[in-house]
Order: C-alpha cells, then structure tokens, then sequence
C-alpha cells in the first residue's frame, strides 16, 4: 500500500497552526466581535422581512417582483362586482350609512337574475329607518348571501363595540338559512400596503372569499389557513377591467337590471362602496404602477375579489422550504467571508461582487416567476448580511495583517533602520528576494578578548554580558542607517547602500564605526566587578562590490552581503591588532565619505589579498596639524624620500604618542619606497 506523502500530512497540522496564530495576532476581543458580526449577518439574512427599515427595503423590492409578474387577464367571467358610487350617493342623499333601501332592491334583482352567490362588503353597524326592508329583501334570498362582519378585537379602527353590537343585532334579526356572516377583515403590512391574506383569528366567521365557496366544487381547503400573497392581476387591455364594475343604481332598476343579466348570472357577486376617500387600500401597484391603467390603489370590495378569483384559480403559491432559506442565508453570509478573504486585483474583486449582488437580487424575480411565495424571502437581508460578513472578515484580516505587518516592521527594525524598514514595508518590491551586485560600505567590529573571557566566567554572565554588548552596538548601526547583517559571536556584521543605498551612507557608515568603538569603550566601564578585564572594539570599514540577496533557501533566508568587499572588511577589522589601531578605514571607503577625519596608516597587504590596500584610521579629535603631518610622512614614503621621512617621523613623535602613530613610524622606517607592510 501507498504511503500518504509526508507534505500531505503535515498539511492540516500546518492549516490549524496558521489558524491558531492567526487568532492570537487578532486577539480574543476582535475575534469575539467578528463572530457576533457574522452572528447577526446571518440574523439578517434569515429575518429582515422582520427588521424595521430592512423590511421596507424587502417590501419595495417584493412590489416590484409582484407587479412585473402580475399576470395579464381578460376580464374575469366569475365575478362581478356592484357598487355605491359617489352618484348614488348624491342620488340617496345618503353618504355614510349608505342608503340600505337601494341595496334591498338590487338584492332582489340579482336573486332573480341568477347569481352564484353574493357577498356583501357594507357594515351594518347603525340601525336605519329602512332596515326593516333590507331585513325583508335578505329573508327572501335563494341566493347564498354573506354580509360583511368584523369585530372590535380584530379591527378596532374599522369598528367600535358598541358598533360591533349594533352589527350582531342586525345579522341576528336578518339570519336565515341563505344569510349567513363573513369576514372581511384585510390586513396591511407595516407600510400600509394589502400584500397577504388576513390571518384566520378564532371567533371570527370565515373571509368573504372562502365563505362563498365554502361546501362546493369551487372551494380550496388549502386556502383556510393562508396567509401568503394575494395575487393581484393587471388587465390584459385598458378597456378591459379585470372585473366589471356596476354601479349598483342599475341593478336595482328593474328597467336596467337585464341589461346587465349576462354579468350576473352565474357569478359571484361582491356589493361594495367604491369613493375616492373611503375604503382604498395600497398594493404592490401603488409603488410600482399598473402598466396598463395606471391605477395604483384599490378599493377594499375590489380586493376580496381578487383574492376570490385567486382561490377559484387555485393559484395557492407554495413558501420555499424553510431549509432552502437557511442555507440560502448561510450561503450569503459565506460568500461575503470568502469575499473578503480572496486575494486578487481590484477589479476582478469588483466584478465578483457585482455577480454576487446581481444573483441575490435576481434570485428571487427567479423564484417568484416560478410561481413561488417570495414573500419574507429575505433579498436585502442578503446584501446586508453579505455586507456585515464582508466587513467583519476584512476587519479582522486588516487587523491581522496590520499586526503581521507591525510584527514584520518590528522584525526587520532590529537589521534595518526604521525609515528603511517603513520604506519596504510600503514597497516589498524594494527588498530584492534574489541577488544582486551592489556597491556597498561594509563593516565588520570584534571584542578583543572575548574568546578568553567565555572560559573564565559562568555562562549566564556571558550570555548577559554579550546581550548587552550587541545591543549597544546593534543601536548604533540603525542609529546612522545601516543594515544589520549577522552576529557572529561577538562580532557585529553590518553594511550601507542595500537594500536601499542613500547618497550620504559612506559618511554614515564611517560615523558608525567610530561610534561603535566609543560604544566598546562605554561597555567596558560597565561591566561588573569581579570579571576579568574586556579588551576593545575594533572595526574594520570598507567599499566594494557585494552580492547582496536574501540566501538560505526555503527553510530560512537571511538578507546578507557576499563577496570580496565584506571579507576585505573583515582583514581590516582583523589588522587592528596587529597595527595597534582601533577602527580602519580602507581609502575606497575614507574618500566616499566625505568627511575629514583621517590620518593615514600606510598601505599593508591584507591576509589572503594580493594586491596592497591604503588604510585610514579616523580621529576625529585630533588637530588638523597633527593629521597632516601623518599624511605628509606617508607621502614621503612614498616617493622613497628617506630623510624626509625620518624628519617628519621624528616631529610626529615629538606631539604624539598614541601607539597607533608608534607603529606607523616604525613601519615607515622599515619599509621602502611606498612598499606595503605584509600582515601574517
């Protein structure tokens, strides 16, 4: 069998270690708060059907949906609708009750033209002088009739109790086998708008649309307890209503009533007020517009026979499963994380969201075209939560990276100085990820004495001891701008001019050097009594041509400098001992800087270098006087002018004493005509 390859193994363990550090760089706050963000990200894209505002937003784009797929229709042959217009009321001269007697009369003639059964949207709620006809009229009836009823409980701003006890009173004395009572409760959403049926409350008779089909080949049980959207229908021509309209003055002439025997017989008949300020209600349409009449509200009579010719339809739309809307939020919520965690180009992100924004708000015009209930199907809760998803993972990867990146600054401020650390933080592209050649100051520093010192003192001490001393001297190097390389041991490897070279690093690197043997000495006075005594810094500065990159392979790479220019360095550094003298400076190095602090020291040749190298020693205290006369003699020298050189040698040694001068002099003395003193 096959063994799984190792890289496959370790790739969970390494997935849940990156998990784990990255939890802990956003910390148990940020991380608390992104998961209640995507906690209530997914709230709202289950229930914004059910959040002030959000509700509006998922309303508006419902009406939209309901009104673009409103379903054209000829004129319904099922129902007619007979209504009190403001003529009639000018003719009674009865506004409010309407006049009861014309309504007697026109419940004879439909009775005797045939109606399939009549439904009458008029409260009787206050007792007329004309009841008694009306009474009379309902008594005689062959037709099924169903009046209007409703209740204080359910609809106190429709009816007051003591109006609701006048209605009883009426139907009680009205009743009989062929009238009986009928809801005609309609309920508005939060905005005002009819979009579903009323809710069945117990105590109340059945809605008027279901009591008039209740026991026969029309009736839909299914929509007993329904209470999903009215299905609301647009005429297929501006001169053909949905449902005929009578005014229900022409129905109760005898002399007219035939003319309109063909929209009677066999209908549903529905007998309500149609006034330009009385019992309208808003619909999908009033956002949106009827395409074809214009008309945005509806009189209530209007809507109990949309919902009639519905139920007759059977057109009962099914809600989508309750798990196809959880996972659709889930789904949402997801798709904003991953969003916001994918790495890519600005606008192909851009693009993606767009898609994503489309297909949220496309989703439900699909489902509702299918011929579903998309009412409370949450759309903008999908956006939203989309949103609040995306805004709380790129957050929390904001905060992660921002700590990452302090995390990084902070790593590379302890090699590079900060403005240079800032620098490649803001462009990575400037720290070079190959190498490359490069004109560099390079510089190497060691602590005389320090490999005697590990074998005398116990390693705490030294460990102590060595911490500190690095640390002065590491200070030093991000003080003037260098980078550090590596330590090694005691010993401090630096250069300027990579990863990014300044026109002043030569000045800078050789101020480093001095600073870094002052720095030696000030740690020297600081060590504790009982170790035994450190010796000093010595620095060794040089300017060449360097390999520089980062190296080490995939494991671990270092920024480092290779080349002959860093161990040319490093022979300087090693040639203070020798020559007595505590920073050296190669000429490449001393002339690019720029400074005048220099007194000459010869030309040596160098362990492992052929070719002589002219040495600097920076002194930046001593008078001017003094440093020319070290150049003079060394020009001498040069020149193989002998005498010139013991005289000049011999006035040096009258001002100066400095061991470093000493061996210069002896060196001069020994050595011919600009011939190079050779170091072992």
């Amino acid at each position: 069998m096959a063994k799984e390859p190792r890289a496959a193994k370790d790739e969970p363990r390494e997935i849940g270690r990156t998990a784990r550090r990255s939890l802990s760089q956003l910390g148990w706050q940020r991380s608390f708060v992104a998961l209640v963000l995507l906690a209530l990200a997914l709230f709202i894209a289950l229930n914004s059907w059910r959040l002030p505002l959000l509700r509006d937003a998922e309303a508006a784009l419902y009406d939209l949906r309901a009104a673009n797929f409103a379903p054209p229709t000829d004129t319904d042959k099922r129902v007619t609708l007979v209504v009190y217009t403001a003529d009639t009321n000018r003719a009674t001269g009865q506004i409010s009750p309407v006049d009861r007697t014309i309504l007697a009369k026109a419940l004879g003639q439909i009775d005797q033209l045939g109606a399939k059964g009549i439904g009458i949207d008029v409260l009787f709620d206050s007792p007329q002088d004309d009841d008694d006809l009306l009474r009379a009229s309902l008594r005689g009836m062959k037709t099924p009739v169903f009046l209007a009823f409703a209740d204080n409980r359910t609809n106190p701003e429709a009816i007051t109790y003591e109006q609701e006890q006048d209605l009883r009173a009426f139907m009680q004395s009205a009743g009989g086998v062929m009238t009986k009572p009928a809801s005609i409760l309609l309920e508005t959403d939060t905005d005002g708008v009819a979009r579903r049926w009323p809710r069945q409350y117990p105590g109340l008779p059945p809605l008027l649309s279901i009591a008039l089909t209740q026991g026969g080949a029309d009736a839909d049980a299914r929509f007993a307890s329904f209470t999903g959207p009215i299905r609301y229908r647009v005429p297929s021509a501006s001169d053909r209503p949905v449902f005929d309209k009578i005014p229900i003055d022409l129905v109760a002439d005898p002399e007219t009533a035939p003319l309109v025997a063909d929209a009677i017989r066999g209908r549903y008949v529905l007998i309500g007020g149609d006034f330009s300020d009385f019992d309208q209600f808003d619909t999908p349409f009033t956002r949106t517009g009827n395409p074809v009449t214009g008309e945005t509200r509806m009189i209530g009579v209007e809507v109990h026979a949309s919902m009639l010719a519905q139920l007759l339809d059977r057109a009962w739309k099914q809600r989508p499963a309750m798990g196809l809307k959880i996972l659709a939020g889930i789904l949402a919520v997801a798709l904003g994380a991953a969003t916001a965690m994918v790495q890519t180009r600005t606008w192909v992100l851009a693009i993606g969201v767009l898609a994503q924004f489309s297909l949220f708000l496309a989703v439900p015009f699909l489902v509702e075209r299918a011929g579903y209930d998309t009412l409370d199907l949450p759309a903008t809760g999908w956006l939203i939560g989309w949103l609040i998803a995306y805004t709380a993972i790129s957050s929390g990867l904001r905060a992660i990276n921002a700590a990452q990146r302090e995390f990084a600054q902070g790593a590379l401020g302890k090699y590079l100085p900060r403005s240079v650390a800032s620098e490649i933080m803001r462009n990575p592209d400037r720290l070079s990820l190959h190498g490359e050649k490069r004109e560099i100051f390079c510089l190497f520093s060691d602590l005389e004495g320090f490999t005697k010192l590990t074998h005398a003192v116990e390693p705490e001490m030294i460990a102590r001891l060595l911490n500190d001393y690095l640390d002065r001297l590491s200070a030093v190097v991000l003080e003037y701008g260098g980078t550090l390389d590596k330590f090694v041991g005691d010993a401090v490897v630096a250069f300027w001019g990579a990863p990014i070279a300044y026109p002043d690093d030569g000045e800078r690197a050789v101020k480093a050097a001095w600073a870094m043997y002052l720095a030696g000495e000030e740690f020297r006075k600081s060590v504790p009594e009982g170790v035994p005594k450190i010796g000093r810094t010595r620095v060794g500065v040089h300017y060449g041509e360097a390999v520089v990159g980062n190296f080490g392979g995939e494991g671990r790479i270092q920024y480092t400098a290779l080349g002959d220019a860093m161990n040319t360095a490093a022979r300087l550094e090693g040639a203070n001992k020798p020559l007595d003298t505590r920073v050296l400076v190669s000429r490449e190095a001393a002339e690019r800087s720029g400074l005048d602090w220099f007194r000459p020291m010869g030309a040596v040749t160098l362990r492992g270098r052929k070719t002589p190298v002219e040495i600097f020693e920076p002194v930046p205290d001593m008078p001017a006087e003094q440093r020319r006369l070290a150049i003079a003699a060394v020009e001498a020298h040069a020149r193989g002018e002998v005498e010139r050189v013991k005289a000049l040698t011999d006035t040096i040694l009258e001002s100066v004493h400095d061991d470093a001068m000493m061996n210069l002099i002896q060196r001069l003395r020994q050595t011919h005509k600009g011939e190079s003193y050779v170091l072992g």
